[in-house]
């Protein structure tokens, strides 16, 4: 195995078998060759943007429209080709045998780049040629002969690794399909320190990651992963995938990527430019549903009652209360066009609004057909006479004040935020379409005490945000996307599926999480269920187990928890031993003991995360700010100068530090409703170290850590 400092010292090359003694650069310093192919890469890089910033539109534009989508367009294309200086432009290299892909060599990367002839000198790692990167093994070449892998130091090139995957004689790396023995430039990246945003795993892909990523986009992928399984890294990357394979559908119908906070997608959203991906939207749940909603979130309901606003009887609950607006003809209508007069009896007015009702489309669009159908009933008579009216005549017809005046009586338009005030508002409205759906203490735990005046006025809570976000999708279909990502799903409402599920009707998604992650009094039971109220029943779910990022010790201490919070889930098996990596101590002087446990930690290279129940955090900033340290919230970017962040427990889900400090493990627990709750909260907390985990505690531990 080939290897250069840092990791060995440098190895004789001439005894390296899979140098090519026919490169016209010296064979004797492969090091040296590769890295001239980095300067030549970057070289080809610059000239390819360089080529597009010379591009002039003037003749080639119609108009103006066109002249600003193409300068947009151009624009776009020097962003993406722009070189990362930290960034490492390739991360592999393919040789293949002599008998396929003529013995051709590929070095593999982020992005595609190509010399002034138009040769690859870097192929995407999207590209199908790249894909033996990560799937091929000594049991399955793939016509590969050699794999070789790069180590770098900032943005220079510093090391290597070959498997000679054709030799049934070589060892080759555990991290590479099975292999026996471990690549140590793999284990390397995996554990090089955080400091900064969430960084891409594109150079540590495992198979079983890659199968993932490259699924087809006409199907929804739901990937259950424990901690440090990487399956957020998986959902980003198939993002990135996809609108490689399929990116001018997906450049008409759009993505998205939903994730649980603010803070969580500000610490991923570095991963997709990176891989030269601007044009992903990012949101919360509550952003998506109060954009729709129109109204400004500044309530918070009991758990009880957001239980039961985040259950799925609530839309019927909601269908019911829309469609009895609907009232049925009271008397005939009577048109009159010129000297005629024409007049729709009652009962055929009821007919063509039962007809309506019956088609169960959504309440607008009835409601817009209505006066069609009306006019077309008075057209039917006007033929009837003799008369050869045309499609302009019934447009006439359905304009005219009496019908107009019909429909508004019949079919009132209704606000969405209006319907949803009334249900939580009118004791009797909520019972008379609640019956047979939610009973009397449901009822009663969604009613506002002290009803509002106004839609403005109310204090509305998340769970309102998304019936009013339901309300408006009966009312007017909502739009659907390409492909959506659903991030921490399991913390999802019923209701949150379904609003998820209304972005991408006509689309894919890719739904991750993790059951024994589920922190809210609604985390889904099963993903069977979950996927059904998303509306994707027939999506296939996959298990991520291999564990990169937890050590073993960290990962073995917090499955303890797993027997109860989530009985029959499989263990995560980390690939990380690191002894040493776990301390469980007393803190007898109380926060003085955490902020020493604090200044330990940040000895080490990386970034720190001090983790603790919200209601001990102000205690701790002013404990830490006495000893001189100011912590950073979460979703504030860390930075050589400055790695400690102190993380309330509610929101270090998908947060991840090289170095953790978790305060008082029985206080996470104790601050939830409901013990399985807190010990899900405690569980998360426990697996957001990547390096070390220094527990500490006053209190007893839960028992079921022992």
């Amino acid at each position: 195995m080939p290897a250069s400092d840092p990791l060995d010292p440098p190895p004789d090359p001439s005894l390296d078998p899979s140098l090519d003694p026919l490169d016209p650069l010296d064979p004797l310093d492969p090091l040296d060759r590769e890295r001239a192919h980095l300067t030549a890469s970057r070289t080809a890089l610059r000239t390819m943007r360089e080529d597009v910033q010379a591009l002039d539109i003037r003749d080639v534009t119609a108009n103006w429209v066109n002249a600003a989508v193409l300068e947009a367009q151009i624009e776009e294309r020097i962003k993406a080709l722009a070189d990362l200086a930290h960034t490492p432009l390739f991360f592999g290299r393919l040789d293949y045998l002599p008998t396929t892909q003529h013995g051709q060599r590929f070095y593999i990367g982020r992005r595609h780049v190509h010399d002034g002839a138009g040769d690859p000198m870097v192929v995407d790692w999207r590209a199908p040629v790249s894909q033996p990167f990560y799937r091929a093994s000594t049991k399955d070449p793939q016509d590969v002969r050699l794999r070789r892998r790069f180590g770098y130091t900032g943005g220079d090139l510093t090391a290597y690794e070959d498997e000679h995957l054709t030799d049934p004689s070589a060892a080759t790396f555990s991290g590479s399909a099975g292999g026996s023995r471990t690549s140590r430039l793999l284990q390397a990246e995996i554990e090089r320190p955080r400091v900064g945003p969430m960084r891409d795993i594109v150079a540590t892909i495992q198979p079983e990651q890659d199968e993932i990523v490259r699924s087809g986009l006409s199907g929804t992928v739901c990937v259950q992963g424990g901690p440090g399984t990487g399956k957020t890294a998986v959902g980003l990357h198939r993002v990135a995938y996809l609108l490689y394979a399929h990116r001018e559908r997906l450049a008409r119908t759009g993505t998205l990527v939903i994730g649980p906070n603010r803070s969580f997608l500000h610490y991923i959203e570095q991963v997709l430019p990176a891989l030269g991906e601007l044009e992903v939207r990012q949101s919360t749940v509550d952003d998506l549903v109060t954009h729709v909603a129109q109204v400004e979130v500044r309530g918070e309901d009991s758990a009880e009652a957001a239980v039961v606003k985040g259950d799925a009887r609530m839309a019927e609950v909601l269908r019911r209360a829309l469609r009895s607006h609907v009232t049925a003809p009271a008397e005939a209508l009577m048109v009159v066009r010129g000297s005629r007069r024409w007049r729709i009896p009652a009962y055929e007015l009821e007919e063509i609004v039962g007809e309506l009702l019956d088609r169960d489309i959504r309440y607008g669009a009835a409601r817009d057909a209505l006066p069609q159908r009306i006019a077309h009933a008075v057209l039917v008579r006007m033929e009837a006479a003799g008369e050869a009216p045309d499609d302009r005549v019934q447009d006439a017809v359905a304009r005219n004040a009496a019908v107009k005046a019909a429909v508004r009586t019949i079919w009132p338009a209704v606000d969405p935020a209006r319907l949803v005030l009334r249900l939580l508002s009118d004791t009797d409205f909520l019972a008379e379409h609640a019956d047979g759906l939610l009973t009397a203490d449901e009822q009663k735990a969604v009613l506002w005490t002290r009803p509002p005046r106004s839609v403005r006025s109310a204090k509305w809570s998340s769970a309102d945000a998304v019936l009013i976000d339901e309300a408006s999708d009966l009312v007017e279909r909502t739009h659907s996307l390409g492909h959506v990502v659903l991030d921490e799903a399991q913390d999802l409402s019923p209701m949150q599926y379904r609003a998820v599920g209304r972005r991408c009707t006509t689309g894919s998604a890719t739904v991750l999480g993790d059951l024994a992650q589920g922190t809210t009094p609604w985390a889904t039971a099963s993903w069977a269920e979950a996927l059904a109220h998303l509306g994707k029943p027939d999506a296939a779910v996959e298990e991520l187990t291999a564990g990169f990022r937890v050590p073993r010790e960290v990962i073995a201490y917090a499955s303890r928890l797993l027997p109860h919070i989530s009985p029959g889930l499989a263990e995560v098996h980390s690939v990380r031993e690191s002894p040493g990596s776990l301390e469980i101590r007393a803190a007898a002087s109380g926060d003085a003991d955490v902020v020493a446990a604090c200044v330990q930690a940040l000895r080490n290279e990386g970034s720190i995360g001090l983790i603790a129940a919200d209601a001990r955090v102000p205690a701790l900033t002013s404990a830490l700010a006495a000893a001189g340290l100011h912590p950073l919230a979460p979703g504030e970017e860390t930075t050589p100068d400055s790695r400690l962040t102190l993380v309330p427990a509610s929101l270090a889900k998908g947060l991840e530090y090289d170095y953790v400090v978790l305060d008082e493990p029985a206080a996470i627990v104790d601050a939830e409703p409901d013990d399985r709750t807190g010990l899900r909260r405690l569980y998360v907390a426990l697996t957001r170290a990547v390096s070390g985990l220094t527990v500490l505690h006053a209190a007893p531990l839960p028992p079921q850590l022992s």
